[in-house]
């Protein structure tokens, strides 16, 4: 996380509100040296640069989720040679790392290939209902927790960040975002006992789908350890703009995920990075002076990932080579 020209008292404050210091999860080390610094020339010269080096660092990482078929520390290896600098794992009920399930001995081994290839862990991805009955919900907490564990052994220096869909049906919102809103409080406490940050995520079917209504959401559960993940192709599949969604949503991100998207909210489909419409270098321009300075994972959307003959690693290669370039045209420096 860098800090840019105009930086001021209240931002530091917002940041520091979502990101404690006494916490790896949400405010890591390599982060807390440009939050100093921010708030120092807040105080003293906000006109001024707050650094000599003011360039925009984000990652650039891609999702397991479109590795399904390789062991998680062989994947690694694979994006780690195609030039990635960070992973999201998933860890959802049937996964190779599934967090109710994943042996201790093979967590060692991933957490052995992220240092190996220079790798870090960008966040666990869970797929979780939040409207449910309580047995279900009893469930999700104890998925949650043991999604925790698992962060802190992989990356014990953070971050920790578990995001996830929260499933549901768009005629579901109205009815059903007060119980959303309760249940989610009860996710927070069980990521503040987890020391990790839970990313929440707006889908095109879901019953959260709307920039505004996951902003709002996340305010509900009152926690640090509560933020939203970004992803434009839902809002493009509902015909939001991509600079207002960026505006509306990113400030309140830990995470975004990046994929194509054609068709609409009743025909839907999803496509690798760069073999749609969306311009990334705009879209990593716009995130960055939105304030983002995190990761920025492709996913690779099951509608491509499920169908024969799906090559993991041609496709790891042709999001890298679509995408890559738009770093560099953006004058967003990678790290």
């Amino acid at each position: 996380m860098s800090f840019r020209h105009g930086a001021d008292l209240f931002s530091c404050a917002r940041v520091l509100h979502n990101c404690r210091m006494n916490e790896t999860v949400a405010f890591p080390n390599r982060y807390r040296r440009a939050f100093l610094t921010a708030c120092a020339g807040a105080a003293l010269a906000p006109a001024v640069s707050l650094a000599a080096d003011d360039v925009t660092t984000m990652g650039f990482g891609f999702s397991l989720y479109g590795m399904r078929s390789l062991p998680p520390a062989e994947a690694a290896h694979a994006c780690a040679e195609i030039g990635y600098d960070c992973v999201e794992l998933p860890v959802m009920e049937g996964w190779p790392a599934d967090a109710m399930a994943w042996p201790v001995g093979d967590q060692d081994r991933f957490r052995g290939a992220l240092q190996e290839s220079g790798l870090r862990l960008s966040a666990l991805m869970e797929n979780l209902p939040l409207a449910v009955e309580d047995v279900r919900h009893d469930s999700n907490l104890k998925r949650l927790a043991a999604a925790g564990k698992i962060a802190k052994r992989i990356s014990p220096a953070g971050p920790r960040i578990v995001e996830t869909v929260l499933g549901g049906r768009p005629d579901q919102w109205e009815s059903n975002k007060d119980h959303m809103a309760a249940r989610l409080r009860d996710w927070a406490k069980a990521a503040e006992d987890g020391d990790f940050v839970l990313a929440i995520k707006a889908h095109v079917g879901g019953a959260l789908h709307t920039p505004e209504d996951a902003v709002w959401l996340a305010a509900q559960a009152e926690s640090g350890h509560v933020n939203c993940a970004y992803d434009y192709s839902h809002f493009q599949l509902r015909g939001f703009e991509l600079a207002s969604s960026i505006r509306r949503l990113v400030p309140h991100s830990v995470f975004i995920h990046i994929k194509d998207a054609q068709g609409n909210a009743s025909r839907v489909q999803f496509l690798l990075p760069g073999e749609g419409e969306i311009d990334y270098a705009k879209y990593l321009r716009l995130a960055a002076d939105a304030g983002y300075r995190g990761d920025v994972v492709v996913e690779v959307s099951g509608q491509i990932h499920g169908k024969p003959g799906y090559d993991p690693i041609a496709a790891a290669r042709r999001c890298y080579a679509n995408v890559a370039p738009a770093f560099d045209k953006a004058g967003i420096r990678r790290g």
